[in-house]
């Protein structure tokens, strides 16, 4: 199975970020994970009315622009994503589907001060991880530590660890499994 990361952001990509989120996202899910360099970036996901990026246009568009070798797609952005119902989303993913796309804008330290990279770094590789998990069917875990756990505010982001819980590693195997015999 190929499993890409794609920087789609607005800034130049940040190396090593995405060398941290490719690492760790392997070790997460024990799949080789690529990165994918290219220039296009989605052009019709700005909502000038709310000042964001609408992350479902993104998805969208991931979908037609991704390598075709591309089972799994995770696009990274510095843009500040929503979708209708939410002030704001960390990132977005179709459950069970094939992208997700997480944003750094809302996830850098809300300090004031000078912006700290490691912080950033952890909570953009368990975004990464926690919707690319989505992209495999799991769900959200009720273990606040669970790298699966729903988090709304960056205290619960900052709770999780960059790893599936038992249960849900379980989980994960039994849909990769499912995956697999759905396409003998």
């Amino acid at each position: 199975m190929d499993v890409y990361l794609w920087w789609i952001g607005a800034a130049a990509a940040d190396h090593e970020l995405l060398g941290m989120v490719r690492r760790r996202t392997e070790q997460a899910f024990g799949l080789p994970v690529r990165a994918w360099l290219s220039h296009e970036r989605p052009a019709d996901s700005y909502d000038a009315r709310r000042q964001q990026h609408s992350s479902t246009r993104i998805l969208k568009w991931l979908l037609d622009a991704r390598p075709k070798e591309a089972a799994k797609i995770v696009g990274l952005t510095d843009v500040d994503l929503f979708i209708p119902i939410l002030t704001f989303v960390y990132g977005e993913a179709q459950l069970g589907g094939t992208a997700a796309v997480v944003s750094t804008a809302r996830l850098a330290s809300d300090t004031g001060f000078r912006p700290d990279h490691a912080l950033l770094t952890a909570r953009v590789v368990k975004e990464s991880v926690h919707e690319l998990g989505h992209t495999f069917g799991l769900i959200h875990c009720p273990r606040p530590t669970c790298v699966m756990a729903r988090s709304v505010n960056l205290v619960q982001v900052d709770a999780k660890e960059p790893v599936l819980c038992h249960d849900c590693h379980i989980r994960f195997g039994e849909l990769r499994k499912q995956g697999q015999e759905h396409h003998e």
